[in-house]
């Protein structure tokens, strides 16, 4: 069998050389225009500096204690609302409520456990099986 017809080799070709060439000048466009929007994230209402996408809370938050004492943070960037500058990775916030989470699933567990000498299978959501049928 033959490798293919110069037809498919000159597009083969083709197709190498197009993607040496890189990005269409849409494309370019495009990328250009999601770099702005991504360097331009967050932007300072009182000294109009620009943050990118992928700061910190932590930066926008000395930021404000910095360039602006005095400011409440939310002022400046509405995301610093549930931000808490002792705990800025928010390692004892999700600490709690996994803790809170674990004591309501206990409550809830006690509860089915105090009703439970009434409950039966069906009750608790369990299905009965399957039914054996007739063999032939």
């Amino acid at each position: 069998m033959g490798k293919g017809s110069n037809v498919q080799k000159a597009q083969a070709a083709r197709e190498r050389n197009q993607k040496k060439l890189g990005k269409s000048p849409e494309e370019r466009a495009a990328a250009s225009a999601k770099a702005k929007a991504d360097a331009a994230a967050y932007i300072c209402p009182i000294c109009k500096q620009t943050f990118m996408i992928s700061v910190n809370l932590n930066v926008l938050y000395t930021h404000v204690m910095i360039k602006h004492p005095g400011t409440d943070p939310t002022s400046c960037f509405p995301q610093l609302c549930d931000f808490d500058p002792n705990d800025p990775k928010g390692l004892k916030a999700a600490a709690k409520k996994k803790e809170e989470a674990a004591q309501l699933a206990a409550k809830k567990k006690k509860a089915l456990k105090k009703a439970g000498a009434d409950l039966n299978l069906l009750d608790a959501g369990l299905s009965a099986g399957k039914k054996k049928g007739k063999k032939r």
